[in-house]
């Protein structure tokens, strides 16, 4: 059902209810009944899903876009730190041992001391890019530096062909961890630096690291590099495995407790197009909406029963998709997709990181159209993806949940005692795969919702935000155009203009009541002051 965006004002609201109400079909689903009261008791609602995402790899940090979309996606969420791969890597110059410095006798004073084979002067620059704009780094420690590897030739198969191998000699790499961890402590100071979480390399259960045995490598790269952070700092955060597929949790935190090496944090990886045999070594079929949580409750769960039942889990990666899927991670199914996510995962993990916040990217190579199935919420030129506007909806939820009988609801509370409630309309993607599926031209029956609201005035101010094939969707102004792979400089203004969020619709409850209708793969979050006589402002 297409909706047009209406402002409804407070002499309309009777007539907007009745409207939205009128609004079925023949077959149409029953209405949904949320009922929600404002004096229940609550539980804390830290906004574990939006504090931490996932970008390109370090070096791209330097590129004015990605600050640039840094800055949109901190205004328009809780962003407090970003993860990105390589900060090793070749191209961010930190390792070389046939560096020359100018002068022979600080050459000379430098070989003595080891210092002359670092050279931190991009790493400098990638964090202070970050910290500048509000953004701490999560560091994953990686990738293996083409001079201190074991095998110069195993490069993994992305764009930009990193090294996957262990390092050819562990005094070379515990030397390595030990001045970069020492020079970013002395450089922005312990007290900065002991709230980053250092994380031991990424999925070294796939082909991201080729140490054979895999585990066990692994295990040993752990080992040196904790123990060698714990050397700078013992306040410093260290954790593992940052494994695919939720992998190896407890046989690693079994090890850490055998070989007696610290271990502050767990971190693992998912995605919602994961397979069952995959993550939880069973043939069933689990759906892309259950995935996620699933893994991470399996996490959740191993880490009660291990040697460590108090360590923080990280999810350090996880989406929708972890393909280029048009018809996943560029369109408006994310909206009730992350509410939905967000509902299942609460209380088991202390945060999330999305993976990733820009499609300054370039894993499958330099971006070739704006929407290709990117993993990020702005796509190239500044686009906003609808996943940014259900980020920024789904940024108003308070942090205190109300308790609700609903698996398409969630309600919150926030401090000044007004309510954020989110509602959505979950739908499968319209196709999968790399090439996109334009929606149905018959569009699906909406879904009806009545909310009503206890412990609020009866005729409280309501704001209400919506995300739909309609309304915050740039992809229904790309189709417009015939889906161009190089939009001319007219064309991306169009874009960037219909990306925006649609502005809020303001309204009453009517006998504490709202009725409204979602329509397939829609959101909407609406904030319901405390009395009537309010200007329906909200704040967290």
């Amino acid at each position: 059902m297409r909706l047009s965006a209406r402002v409804f004002g407070l002499s309309m609201m009777a007539a907007m209810i009745s409207g939205l109400c009128a609004q079925t079909v023949a077959g149409q689903d029953p209405v949904v009944v949320i009922r929600v009261d404002a004096k229940a008791p609550t539980t804390p609602f830290p906004h574990f899903w939006e504090q931490i995402f996932g970008s390109g790899r370090a070096v791209l940090s330097l590129r004015q876009s990605y600050r640039d979309d840094l800055k949109t996606v901190k205004q328009a969420t809780g962003l407090q730190a970003v993860r990105f791969h390589g900060i090793f890597m070749d191209d961010v110059g930190l390792y070389d041992p046939d560096r020359q410095t100018v002068n022979p006798g600080q050459a000379a004073q430098a070989s003595e001391s080891g210092e002359s084979v670092y050279n931190f002067s991009y790493v400098d620059q990638i964090y202070d890019g970050l910290l500048a704009n509000g953004v701490r780094p999560f560091v994953e420690l990686s990738f293996m530096p083409k001079k201190m590897a074991s095998d110069p030739n195993a490069l993994h198969a992305f764009w930009y062909k990193q090294n996957v191998s262990p390092p050819k000699d562990y005094a070379l790499w515990d030397d390595m961890i030990v001045a970069f961890t020492k020079h970013l402590v002395e450089r922005y100071g312990i007290e900065e630096v002991s709230q980053w979480y250092f994380e031991v390399w990424n999925e070294p259960n796939i082909d991201f690291w080729v140490g054979k045995p895999a585990q066990s490598t692994y295990f040993e790269l752990y080992d040196h590099t904790a123990r060698a952070v714990k050397k700078v700092n013992s306040r410093l955060l260290i954790g593992g495995p940052s494994t695919a597929q939720a992998a190896w949790v407890a046989s690693f935190l079994e090890h850490c407790k055998q070989q007696k090496v610290p271990v502050d944090f767990v971190s693992t990886h998912v995605y919602a197009n994961d397979t069952a045999k995959d993550v939880m070594g069973t043939d069933e079929q689990i759906p892309r909406d259950r995935m996620v949580c699933r893994s991470v409750s399996k996490v959740h769960d191993e880490i009660a029963a291990s040697p460590f039942p108090r360590a923080p889990l990280i999810f350090s990666e996880y989406n929708a998709s972890y393909a280029n899927e048009p018809n996943v991670t560029d369109t408006v199914y994310m909206g009730p997709w992350l509410a939905d996510t967000i509902r299942q995962c609460d209380g088991l993990t202390v945060a999330m990181s999305y993976w990733s916040f820009s499609d300054v990217f370039e894993e499958q190579g330099v971006v070739r159209t704006p929407f290709y199935g990117g993993f990020g919420l702005v796509a190239e030129d500044a686009i906003r993806k609808p996943a940014l506007n259900a980020f920024a909806m789904l940024h108003r939820l308070g942090e205190r949940r109300l308790k609700l009988d609903s698996d398409t609801a969630l309600a919150t509370k926030l401090s000044d005692g007004s309510l954020a409630i989110a509602l959505w309309n979950y739908a499968p993607p319209f196709g999968t795969g790399a090439q996109y599926t334009p929606p149905p031209t018959v569009a699906e029956p909406a879904k009806r919702f009545d909310v009503k609201i206890e412990g609020v005035d009866a005729n409280a101010r309501v704001e209400l935000w919506r995300l739909d094939a309609e309304h915050g969707n740039v992809m229904r102004e790309f189709d417009a155009m015939g889906r161009p792979a190089a939009p001319t400089r007219e064309q991306i203004v169009k874009l960037q203009e219909a990306g925006k969020p649609s502005p809020p619709e303001h309204g009453v409850l009517k006998n504490g009541r709202l009725s409204i209708s979602i329509p397939t793969q829609g959101l909407v979050l609406i904030t319901v002051g405390k009395s009537g006589g309010g200007d329906g402002k909200t704040s967290r």
